[in-house]
């Protein structure tokens, strides 16, 4: 009876929990999910957990639930790397009081869906490094209390809607580049101590409106006018660090704002007032000759169409790049469609090509030099251009989601900005829809891959010299690649294959395998990232090899012992080339068996310096490891890559030298 009784309990308790779950809402599951995919580097990992097959998000770290676990309220993700965008689909999250998402990497534009949250209270999109406008419907958060998108890289006007927020008490917009006057709506003329008296008495907008505002900040940006008066209760250092009329506050120089003298408010016009030079001006009109008035009115005629014309076009090429209208994931009827908002300046300085030029440049993408599941390697000649190398994205239509394609074009910009001359360069992408396409163009460099030179090469093309000359151009540009970029890059899988050699045998450092990275978000390739090779270099996953500098000097030292061993990073019958190196490494009198019997001279202080920094880079706490650029201090002022005493007797070393001078 008693166990009758038991199994009845566990029931009704299975029964509680199923209804439980399957009355949380879809939408809201699916928006987070939305979210999550796109999030392309999460280094703590804090949204790993996030699982469409656990479909109970109360669980998920940084997502709070009402009390009957039936609705998302809140998702706090404060200070953890998290780089991605912002989905429109936050907005299906109907009962989301509070979104903070404060001190993260996200980039992008702020998603006007986000003004369907009704219940939201508190917005905080702060230090992070969003771009383009503020959507005017962030006027509709009725309820917000908060708002704070300060530190980010926001743009365009403010917008005066936001003094319709009738419980907004907090505004924090410093450190953007917003433009423009500040909107005071009808009140400005008022006094501050009548602020909340009469900011309600009128139709208009702006933030005289705002009759609960007790903390805002709009301090450096690049606001214009005066301040309005209504706003004069707040602290001088709100409005700071603009270009606005005001003797009393420090605002940026002449040559920061523009050039320009500040802007003027404008002054309101009353018909029964008008100056006399007006009137003065209406009697000059009226006595000019006829012919004169006709010849001005056309002239003003045409003027006006010209500047019409203009205005169409200009409209029409600004919409043309603010949007593109990409499949966010294909049903079966095809039809599902959404808009993904991307920043119009983000590819504006790099070259897109056609595949039409690419296909001629390429023989008709005939010369295959390199191939994998994910992509194909073509080489090209542009026409009374460069050689190029094309790298094609093996993947089709259906599996590219609007995400897909945004993280896409961020690798496109990340890798524009690279200028080294031990980097690959890029020349440029290309990106069509029919048929589907997604390619980039790379200088090409004429030597093919170090790997191929290591592992398929004669050996004796690579002598001690040349492979101590490429070991110190690759810590070259890793050293630029980490300290000298204003956002740090690393190479995604740092290997023999991803350094390309010049016809001098200078290294090139190309990042080829950051296909991979936005591959695995497709559900065709998800789960297929990595070998045993990437696995025995570096332990991590691929996502936090991708994100960690101290990984790159892990693969480095790895490299390091590829090139002077000329074994690969793991074979099947020797193991991980780290392991095999160990004995070695540190017993001055077995060092030499490190070296390639390929090598038939070699400098022994070089091999040295080599172990030395190969010992300090693979050390298994990254905190220890050194940064790349006291490993190109080490390497470039103890390693003499001009021709040794040990070489000299070698006449392939003076035929090497000679043909280097």
């Amino acid at each position: 009876m008693k166990s009758h009784t038991s199994l009845q309990f566990l029931f009704v308790i299975y029964l509680v929990i199923s209804v439980t779950c399957e009355s949380f809402p879809k939408d809201e599951v699916w928006a987070l999910i939305t979210f999550k995919e796109a999030i392309f580097e999460d280094p703590i990992l804090v949204m790993s957990n996030w699982n469409a097959i656990d479909a109970d998000p109360c669980e998920w770290p940084g997502v709070s639930c009402s009390v009957a676990r039936d609705h998302v309220v809140k998702i706090n993700i404060t200070q953890s790397a998290i780089k991605g965008f912002l989905p429109p689909e936050l907005g299906r999250i109907t009962h989301l009081q509070e979104l903070i998402l404060h001190g993260n990497k996200l980039i992008g534009s702020i998603p006007k869906e986000l003004g369907m949250l009704k219940y939201l209270e508190v917005l905080d999109l702060g230090v992070n490094q969003l771009t383009g406008p503020i959507p005017p419907e962030i006027a509709n958060l009725s309820s917000v209390m908060r708002i704070n998108l300060q530190s980010n890289g926001l743009t365009g006007h403010l917008p005066p809607e936001l003094g319709n927020l009738k419980h907004l008490e907090e505004l924090r917009l410093d450190r953007n580049k917003l433009q423009g006057t500040v909107p005071a709506g009808g009140n400005s003329d008022f006094p501050s101590n009548v602020h909340g008296k009469y900011a309600s008495s009128t139709n208009s907008t702006g933030l005289c409106r705002a009759t609960q505002l007790k903390v805002a900040d709009l301090s450096y940006n690049f606001f214009v006018g005066s301040i309005p008066k209504c706003l004069k209760y707040l602290p001088n250092t709100s409005f700071q660090g603009n270009c606005l009329q005001s003797k009393d506050l420090k605002q940026r120089s002449f040559a920061q704002c523009g050039g320009a003298p500040p802007a003027k408010t404008h002054q309101a016009f009353n018909p029964k007032h008008q100056p006399s030079e007006d009137v003065a001006k209406q009697h000059q009109e009226a006595s000019k000759p006829a012919w004169l008035l006709a010849l001005e009115i056309v002239t003003g005629t045409m003027v006006g169409l010209l500047f019409l014309v203009a205005v169409l076009t200009a409209f029409q090429r600004c919409n043309n790049k603010s949007s593109i209208i990409i499949p966010w994931k294909k049903s079966a009827s095809q039809n599902d469609y959404t808009a993904v908002y991307i920043d119009s300046e983000l590819l504006k300085d790099v070259v897109r090509f056609s595949r039409q030029d690419l296909e001629v440049a390429c023989e008709d993408f005939s010369n295959i030099i390199g191939s994998s599941p994910d992509s194909l390697v073509y080489k090209g000649t542009m026409k009374g251009g460069p050689e190029i190398a094309v790298i094609s994205l093996c993947i089709k239509e259906e599996h590219w989601t609007g995400y897909l394609e945004l993280y896409f074009q961020k690798e496109v910009a990340d890798l524009a900005r690279l200028n080294h001359e031990n980097t690959g360069r890029l020349l440029g992408y290309c990106r069509e829809s029919t048929p589907f396409t997604r390619m980039l163009v790379f200088e090409y460099a004429s030597n093919g891959t170090l790997y191929e030179h290591l592992h398929y090469g004669e050996g004796c093309q690579l002598s001690w010299t040349r492979r101590m000359k490429i070991v110190i151009g690759i810590a070259r540009g890793l050293k630029y690649l980490h300290t000298e970029l204003d956002q740090p890059f690393t190479i995604s899988e740092l290997n023999s294959s991803s350094v390309y050699l010049t016809e001098d045998f200078s290294p090139k450092l190309v990042d080829f395998e950051s296909w991979k990275s936005i591959l695995s978000r497709s559900e065709k390739n998800s789960g297929s990232i990595g070998s045993q090779g990437a696995i025995c270099v570096l332990p991590n996953s691929m996502e936090g090899r991708h994100l960690d500098v101290q990984g790159n000097v892990y693969a480095f030292g790895v490299l390091l012992l590829e090139i002077i061993s000329g074994r690969p990073p793991y074979c099947e019958d020797k193991g991980c080339l780290v392991d095999w190196a160990k004995d070695f490494l540190e017993l001055p009198e077995v060092m030499s068996y490190v070296v390639d019997p390929e090598l038939k001279h070699f400098t022994y202080d070089d091999l040295k310096v080599i172990c030395e920094v190969v010992s300090l880079c693979i050390q298994p706490e990254p905190a220890k490891r050194p940064s790349m650029q006291e490993v190109s201090s080490m390497l470039e002022s103890k390693i003499d890559t001009s021709v040794s005493l040990e070489l000299k007797a070698s006449s392939l070393a003076w035929a090497e030298l000679a043909l280097s001078s």
